[in-house]
């Protein structure tokens, strides 16, 4: 056979061997595999918001990750204080705190998950009149030094509520004025 045609034959049959690698079932993820996603997911950026989002939109592709993606969302605090929405923020909290924890990975990350959870709720109170913007970022710091302290926003005191709720209606008052 003449080598132009060998080499051509080869690359014919590599590629269909890589046809068939990536055709094939996928190899089981690796726990480093799984941390590398559960990192990329729970960073302090909206990027890693984003993409943590997107999956939990669609996770079909993430099944074999076999995260756990159940929710409380803010615990026994409420989910959108004063109509502010933290509920995904919390939802994303959760998600890192019970991967990180079902991975045996979670001391070593708690403060960055808390520092993300505080990120995602300033992104929030961002979308806010700068009229209220100030109790929202009032109850964003509550919830991130309840987890921060405490572990979960459960210990949101209703007093810390009230105090941005008055803080708010002042603002508001104030901008109508």
């Amino acid at each position: 056979m003449p080598r132009r045609l060998t080499t051509l034959f080869a690359s014919g049959a590599l590629a269909l061997l890589a046809t068939l690698a990536i055709a094939s079932p996928a190899a089981a993820v690796t726990p480093a595999q799984k941390l590398s996603v559960l990192s990329s997911w729970t960073q302090t950026s909206a990027s890693s918001y984003n993409s943590w989002n997107s999956a939990r939109v669609n996770r079909a592709p993430w099944a074999e990750y076999n995260f756990t993606w159940s929710t409380d969302y803010c615990s026994s605090s409420p989910d959108n204080p004063l109509g502010f929405t933290f509920s995904l923020s919390c939802y994303r909290h959760d998600f890192g705190y019970r991967n990180y924890k079902a991975v045996s990975q979670f001391p070593a990350n708690k403060s960055r998950l808390d520092s993300a959870f505080y990120a995602d709720l300033k992104r929030v109170c961002t979308t806010y009149n700068t009229v209220v913007r100030p109790a929202c970022y009032s109850l964003a710091w509550t919830y991130y030094q309840a987890v921060k302290t405490f572990g979960s926003v459960a210990a949101v005191q209703q007093a810390d509520i009230d105090r941005a709720a008055k803080m708010k209606a002042e603002a508001e008052a104030a901008a109508r004025a």
